[in-house]
């Protein structure tokens, strides 16, 4: 598989940082980054990880500014995209189809090629405007994933709760992972 991810500028870097790790850990997925300007500087208040440490878990990456490199183009084929954490900014820009960067630009092209994309929006609250460019990605068949975090699972930190949003992303672009924790049913 090729995998787009998007990291943004959003708080919750943590959790592109882990979906990164986890998909360089899976064979047979070939992963392409875009890090946003803001995003490199979230990365590193939260995380002490520069440009670098992110770009060293993809196969390709690429400035936010190539606007014109494969991954701006449909005819590059892609399973899917996946931004964490995604930022107002950019999800409003794909819902009104503004491509200004190459982060904004490679979400449309999956849209328009009908491939996935999700979207694990990092905002809280939300105004009207929020949810109306929700409800217009999602008449797009862009999937819109906040990390909200489950309990059933009773985790004992704050890496298992960001693992268990990111084992739902997995799961929503066909990549499951094999520990993720999953409801039983409350069997004890």
């Amino acid at each position: 598989m090729r995998i787009i991810v998007g990291v943004t500028g959003a708080s919750g870097s943590i959790y592109g940082w882990r979906l990164l790790e986890k998909l360089r850990a899976r064979d047979g997925v070939e992963v392409h980054l875009v890090l946003s300007r803001s995003g490199e500087r979230t990365a590193y208040l939260e995380m002490g990880k520069a440009a670098a440490d992110f770009r060293a878990l993809a196969d390709c990456w690429y400035p936010v500014e190539d606007i014109g490199c494969r991954i701006a183009s449909g005819s590059f084929r892609t399973d899917a995209m996946l931004i964490a954490p995604c930022s107002i900014h950019t999800m409003s820009s794909i819902a009104a189809g503004i491509s200004s960067n190459l982060m904004i630009r490679a979400a449309d092209v999956v849209l328009k090629e009908r491939r996935k994309l999700v979207l694990m929006v990092r905002e809280s609250p939300l105004h009207v405007g929020h949810l109306r460019s929700m409800t217009a990605l999602a008449e797009m068949a862009a999937i819109i994933a906040p990390p909200v975090p489950a309990f059933y699972h009773h985790p004992q930190s704050v890496a298992d709760l960001v693992e268990h949003s990111v084992d739902r992303l997995l799961d929503l672009i066909g990549l499951p992972s094999d520990d993720a924790q999953r409801w039983d049913g409350g069997q004890r």
